[in-house]
């Protein structure tokens, strides 16, 4: 064992002892204390909360970032309690904390973990800075239904993806040091397959199989478990008829037994409680019981473990060793967090919250998440030499409190660069620009304004278009079942382009839209996602050419609302569609036989490809890939193998593309997808550049979850893909064999 490994099983042991030392000295109700999470966020220590915290009923608050009441809290906590256990301080640190980052799908579509993690790495600083020492982040539920308000706190549909992305977050959060001052406990949530939530709608039934739940919901949780992350959250939903806060076969066999957990598991926002409102428990007894039982060592804003685990367990209903071993793991984490030596939070050692650093980094994460998804004629990029007016028309072009999305409650809009500011900024007096907002909300179906907006655009050489959904329109119970443009800017859009001029949509959003109605009434669209405090300049920046977009899709962008769930590794089914075999319904003879039309699994009104493709984003540079290859054509089980192909840069300005490889398991136990996504990297190429992009893999990278739901890499046939998106044609076969 490496010097470093035996340091850390010391200091490991080191730990054990110290709680296993505190842990028998407290009382029953000081270990369900801890057991027990507490809303603030009053700006005030009341006197409930300042007697429950002397009597040791307190294991952590959660809403609190005022520094000043969060240190008053740990005083009270650690000087005035029997045993002196100082505080968790919870809060929602989603996308950066003052400077917010894109939301983490839009930080998914950089495709970057080394700018993920400098991302949760400058919010956990700000965090930390207010006394906040936990974060109820990353959200790795995979989600691949884009009604879902939630999606827009989501790394996208693909586990693999979202494993990485995830991962890279947590590191970022809890840094290379959980005891260091600006470090904050990451949460992975939501425990697990709440992104399968029936109907798009928030809190309903996740109805997954377990194979599909061990092969892709489950995956960037055990990811995150093997990182090192130092808790985890239930899901508010239900799987296979057992909410997840008291599904033992979730959270006490899969990942406490199976997978080796060690920090602690804390139930979502009083979901304890609502056992009873889901129909499994009768009361909030019954709801303690099993959500203990289960193995959920924190509860979240509720009272049913205070209130009733003494007398179950004077009922002898639950063995106090459950307690013990929750309370331990709670412990655990906090000596982790270095709380007992540094319980108190210094704000004047930390930099000031918008730094330039934030900024700089908040900047380049949105530079980076902005996908183009169309350029005809290559209206884009724009020339302020060539350009003698822009009409800028939209409500979210001068929106700086839109611009950061969901879930943002200690971001600062006064922070914020609006697209209009930094469009302003960037051409100066070289370039007329035009403004009008033409519509009060991106809700509003007022077109009192519209025709001054096409006279605008008349007027001028190109028009901008700043469309989209505000923030109040995703995240958490903002679910929609109809994901176009709200409102009348459809409308908007028909009416500019009678102007007859160029037009450019940039889309600001919480999750992908339905675009098929306005797509091909624009020469450009931008997806800028909500892009945060620095969304102005980078669009600004894309817009102009100072960068060239590298953006790519982490979800599959719909048609129509019709077709979700819709993604790019579905099942081939044994009739899968071609381009041959779809008929659109328009083009049906009206005596068509019923047999007439074919037989295989496609929308009549819609085909089965989405609008734009997992893993889709275009450049002002164009890249040609070539010579895909295998190290070997057969590789023994066990080995290591490499696949690579070559990537040009045909195109005139250097830019970057994400290189993506795709493999298939052409016949297994159970069916398998018809293109995983394994690797993926950021390659920089100038003008007329070549390279040799290579991705080193092993057979176990090909493992999946069989029929008796144990982890299997079987021999047979592989096809592998590599190119700019889940749509790539190049293809090369190789075959795993026994091992010799």
């Amino acid at each position: 064992m490496s010097s470093i490994l035996v340091e850390k099983a010391r200091g490991t042991e080191h730990v054990d002892q110290r709680v296993d030392a505190l842990l028998s000295r407290m009382s029953l109700e000081e270990k369900i204390g801890q057991m027990s999470l507490v809303n603030a966020g009053d700006s005030y220590i009341h006197d409930d909360l300042a007697q429950a915290l002397r009597a040791g009923r307190v294991g952590g608050v959660l809403n609190e970032v005022d520094a000043r009441i969060v240190n008053e809290l740990q005083r009270i906590a650690v000087e005035e309690s029997r045993l002196g256990i100082p505080l968790v301080i919870g809060r929602d640190v989603i996308h950066g904390f003052r400077t917010v980052m894109p939301i983490p799908l839009g930080q998914a579509a950089t495709w970057n973990p080394d700018l993920v993690q400098q991302a949760a790495r400058a919010a956990a600083r700000e965090a930390a800075a207010c006394g906040v020492n936990w974060t109820f982040a990353p959200m790795i539920d995979v989600c691949r239904d884009p009604r879902w308000g939630r999606i827009a706190e989501s790394l996208g549909e693909d586990p693999c993806l979202a494993s990485i992305l995830g991962v890279a977050m947590l590191q970022g959060f809890q840094g290379p040091n959980l005891g260091r001052p600006d470090a904050v406990a990451a949460c992975a949530k939501h425990f697990a397959g709440y992104g399968a939530v029936e109907g798009g709608r928030d809190y309903a039934a996740a109805n997954v199989p377990e194979n599909e739940l061990r092969n892709v919901h489950l995956r960037p949780f055990k990811a995150a478990v093997d990182a090192g992350v130092a808790t985890l959250m239930t899901s508010f939903s239900e799987v296979d008829g057992v909410p997840a806060t008291a599904n033992e076969r979730l959270v006490r066999r899969i990942l406490k037994d199976e997978w080796g957990f060690g920090g602690f598991v804390v139930s979502d926002w009083d979901s304890v409680r609502q056992l009873g409102i889901h129909g499994l428990t009768a009361d909030d007894r019954e709801s303690a019981r099993e959500a203990v039982t289960a193995g959920v060592d924190m509860e979240m804003h509720g009272d049913a473990y205070a209130a009733h685990l003494p007398s179950l367990l004077r009922a002898g209903e639950l063995d106090e060793s459950l307690i013990d071993s929750a309370v331990r793991r709670i412990l655990h984490v906090k000596f982790r967090l270095g709380l007992f030596e540094n319980p108190y939070t210094k704000p004047d050692a930390f930099p000031p919250g918008a730094r330039e650093e934030s900024l700089a980094i908040a900047r380049e994460a949105a530079l980076q998440s902005i996908v183009l998804l169309r350029n005809e004629h290559r209206v884009l990029p724009l020339s302020r030499e060539k350009l003698g007016s822009l009409a800028v028309i939209g409500p979210l072009a001068d929106a700086p409190d839109e611009q950061l999305g969901t879930w943002v409650f200690d971001g600062d809009p006064g922070l914020s660069v609006t697209p209009l500011q930094a469009i302003h900024a960037l051409v100066g007096e070289h370039v007329e620009v035009r403004y009008l907002r033409a519509m009060e909300t991106c809700r509003s179906r007022d077109t009192r304004a519209f025709d001054e907006a096409a006279a605008l655009a008349g007027r001028s050489d190109a028009t901008v278009l700043f469309l989209g959904e505000e923030a109040i329109l995703s995240g958490e119970a903002h679910c929609r079942a109809d994901i176009s443009l709200p409102g009348a800017q459809a409308e908007l859009v028909a009416r500019v382009r009678q102007a007859g001029k160029p037009v450019i949509a940039v889309i600001l959003a919480g999750r992908p839209l339905t675009l098929a109605n306005i797509a091909d009434q624009v020469d450009a669209i931008l997806y800028a996602w909500h892009p945060g405090t620095m969304g102005g300049p980078a669009i600004a920046d894309l817009l102009f050419g100072i960068e060239s977009p590298s953006g790519k899709l982490p979800v599959s962008f719909p048609r129509m609302v019709g077709q979700v769930p819709i993604y790019y590794s579905h099942k081939n089914t044994g009739k899968p569609p071609g381009p041959d075999s779809v008929v659109h319904i328009d083009d049906i003879d009206p005596k068509a036989r019923q047999l007439s039309l074919g037989m295989t699994s496609f929308h009549l009104d819609a085909g089965y490809t989405p609008l734009f493709a997992f893993g889709h984003g275009l450049s002002y540079a164009s890249f040609e890939y070539s010579s895909i290859r295998v190290s070997s054509g057969e590789i023994p089980r066990g080995q290591s193998f490499h696949v690579c192909a070559d990537l040009r840069n045909t195109g005139e300005v250097r830019a970057e593309e994400v290189v993506q490889l795709y493999v298939r398991d052409l016949v297994g136990s159970v069916t398998r997808p018809v293109r995983e996504l394994k690797a993926f990297r950021r390659v920089s190429l100038d003008p007329g550049e070549q390279v040799t992009v290579e991705f080193r893999l092993h057979t176990d990278d090909l493992a999946f979850y069989g029929r008796d739901m144990r982890l299997v890499v079987e021999p047979g046939e592989f096809h592998a893909w590599i190119g700019g998106s889940s749509e790539a044609g190049l293809r090369a076969a190789f075959r795993v064999v026994p091992p010799a």
